[in-house]
């Protein structure tokens, strides 16, 4: 009888030890699957803010240009007329009067527009397919292509920051076709899918020849293509880019929800 407890209480002993062996693997199996998701985490959360300090980058290069370019031209020649108003001609003085106040009007819808295109709160107050729709009307208004633009599938809210960087890809999609493409239609589909959005848009510009891209050592000829591709990755979305000389470009992004 002592034998057979002995016997048992080893047997006990050794199935308690087993059990707090597999707690506590399993726990440290836990506690490293946690630390992974954090750790996936932090680098998500680095990867989005090094991506919204680049915009917020390439905003103030955008704000600076438009300043310089437009606002800073328009009240300069504004300053201009007034500094050499013809007092002794009245009719020409109010001329210049006029054309003054016309040139101030220009830099103050150029800075309205400026800080339309710029502001987050649109995205977060409406969602991206309003904001997209404001983005649209100013394009046409300015006349410089053919627009189509059409939503496809029931539209998904995402989180904030997706709908603002997706927002902004399209911005700069828009704004390659602008500087570069001289297209004089272009078009642009959102399809919403039940587990990601497509964004399809095609120009019918002078195109170009990707791996004459690819070998450019000048970054600024080639960043707006890459901003998109990296803006894209950062919700493990996938960007496909075809173009030729004379054929013009298409851009296809897919974002899962």
């Amino acid at each position: 009888m002592i034998s057979l407890i002995i016997f048992i209480t080893f047997i006990l002993l050794l199935l308690v030890s087993f059990i707090i062996s597999i707690l506590f693997i399993y726990q440290r199996k836990q506690i490293a699957h946690f630390n992974t998701i954090e750790e996936l985490k932090l680098d998500h959360e680095k990867r989005l803010l090094h991506t919204q300090l680049e915009m917020q980058e390439q905003t103030f290069q955008h704000i600076s240009r438009e300043i310089h370019d437009n606002i800073s031209l328009s009240l300069t020649l504004a300053k201009l007329n007034l500094n050499t108003l013809h007092w002794d001609n009245l009719d020409k003085a109010k001329t210049q009067v006029t054309a003054s106040l016309d040139q101030i009007s220009k830099a103050l819808n150029d800075l309205s527009d400026i800080s339309k295109s710029l502001s987050s709160e649109l995205i977060t107050n409406h969602g991206l397919t309003q904001a997209l729709e404001k983005e649209i009307n100013k394009i046409q208004e300015m006349g410089l292509f053919e627009l189509h633009y059409e939503i496809t599938g029931n539209p998904v809210f995402m989180d904030s920051n997706k709908e603002l960087i997706i927002f902004r890809i399209i911005q700069e999609a828009f704004n390659n076709v602008i500087k570069h493409a001289k297209a004089s239609l272009v078009k642009l589909q959102l399809h919403y899918k039940t587990d990601q959005v497509d964004i399809f848009m095609l120009d019918d510009g002078i195109g170009f020849s990707k791996r004459v891209l690819e070998n450019v050592k000048n970054k600024e000829s080639k960043a707006g293509l890459n901003n998109m591709q990296k803006r894209a990755k950062l919700f493990n979305g996938r960007t496909i880019i075809n173009s030729e000389p004379g054929v013009g470009t298409n851009i296809i992004i897919s974002i899962p929800y």
